[in-house]
């Protein structure tokens, strides 16, 4: 709030006939009595300024000021958001309770955190109501947040999924009504449909932009050939080209978002959300002794991770984690930590998702903001090192 007055000594009470020479006897009076009045109004404007921010300090509000959090555009749209983002796959309405659910969202909005990313087919939507009923409870601005989507699959009838005009429209109305809102941020087209024309699937974004129920639309799980297309035929048109694709990025999973993408931002404007930061929990260090009993790999829908884990490319990773932990203590930090800022130090990356669940592992997450000043280029380098696994975008060949 900012509040302005206007004061001058002779200005504050015009006076009457016959009052001049009266006026001019007690003019040291009526002086400071107009000073002391211009002091009482601008301590009550001073007052009302320092309300207003232990007003907003007291709501915790998303500020880099007040938590270090550090917020970038998304791609090359004027749409900030901040580096750190928490996803609901897994989570909300899985493995966790409503309560800490709700506990990790407000741990993560009183961090700073702004993105909140959620996809129609999260626990069979019901992560999306989870997520809206904890915006409601907690009565944030929507103003303050940013709530992405994903549309692909939303049910078992096979006009439920794809990315066909009917789904895309449909779908993105089923999301709204599931999380209580008006309108999501950002929808996600999840995965390319190779039975629906590019055409009609640039035309339906286009269309739930422009109705209001989406401010813009992204990829995830795109190819970058897949997004030039897009935006090629955004352009012929005269539609709405996505701002951003979501992709896999951490220390053994690097080409797409390191070779490819770049290009894309600097051509035309395509930035990175990128999830699974510590790799389905591979980077913790949980599983270099093996797979714990009560670690996700050793669920059973998540036999393929631990199979992923007990291969011979598994425990060569494991190997190269312990190597990377000597790097995360040289820096006082842990692992996760090292993981999560070394992502951000891509310049094309918006956002990391984090997935949590439980408060303290999301607190360390967090705390990897701290480490991105740390990620010199000498450190870059020693990481390469160990992980041996750098690729080689195509200004490497030049020199």
């Amino acid at each position: 709030m900012q509040v302005s007055f206007a004061c001058t000594d002779h200005g504050l009470k015009a006076p009457r006939n016959g009052e001049h020479s009266k006026q001019n006897a007690t003019s040291p009076n009526t002086t400071s009595q107009a000073r002391a009045r211009f002091r009482t109004v601008a301590l009550i404007a001073r007052s009302l300024g320092s309300f207003t921010h232990r007003y907003h300090h007291n709501l915790k509000e998303s500020t880099a000021k007040l938590t270090g959090m550090k917020y970038r555009n998304l791609g090359k749209s004027g749409l900030r958001v901040s580096c750190l983002g928490l996803g609901t796959w897994v989570t909300f309405g899985g493995q966790i309770s409503d309560e800490v659910a709700e506990q990790l969202m407000t741990i993560a909005y009183e961090s700073g955190v702004n993105l909140f990313d959620t996809a129609e087919v999260y626990a069979g939507g019901k992560a999306e109501i989870i997520l809206g009923n904890i915006i409601r409870k907690k009565c944030w601005r929507r103003s303050s947040l940013v709530i992405t989507t994903k549309l692909y699959w939303g049910g078992k009838a096979e006009t439920e999924r794809g990315l066909n005009r009917k789904h895309i429209i449909e779908g993105l109305r089923g999301s709204l009504q599931r999380m209580q809102l008006e309108y999501v941020d950002v929808v996600f087209a999840n995965r390319p449909d190779s039975n629906t024309p590019m055409e009609e699937i640039v035309r339906a974004m286009t269309h739930v932009i422009n109705q209001g129920m989406a401010m813009y639309w992204g990829t995830s799980r795109w190819s970058a050939m897949e997004i030039m297309e897009a935006y090629s035929v955004a352009r012929q048109f005269n539609l709405i080209p996505p701002v951003c694709e979501q992709a896999e990025y951490h220390f053994f999973q690097r080409e797409k978002v390191e070779t490819q993408l770049p290009e894309l931002y600097h051509k035309i404007g395509v930035g990175v959300v990128s999830w699974s930061p510590l790799a389905c929990g591979i980077i913790t260090g949980k599983y270099d002794n093996g797979v714990p009993e009560s670690s996700r790999a050793s669920m059973k829908p998540y036999q393929w991770l631990k199979e992923k884990i007990m291969s011979e490319d598994g425990r060569k990773q494991q190997a190269k984690l312990k190597d990377l932990a000597h790097i995360a203590e040289k820096l006082g930090c842990t692992l996760p930590q090292l993981a999560i800022a070394w992502c951000l130090r891509n310049e094309g990356v918006s956002s990391v998702l984090l997935g949590s669940s439980n408060a303290s592992q999301l607190t360390e997450n967090l705390g990897a903001i701290q480490v991105i000043p740390k990620m010199t280029a000498g450190i870059a380098t020693e990481v390469d090192h160990i992980l041996g696994n750098r690729p080689h975008s195509k200004r490497d060949y030049h020199h």
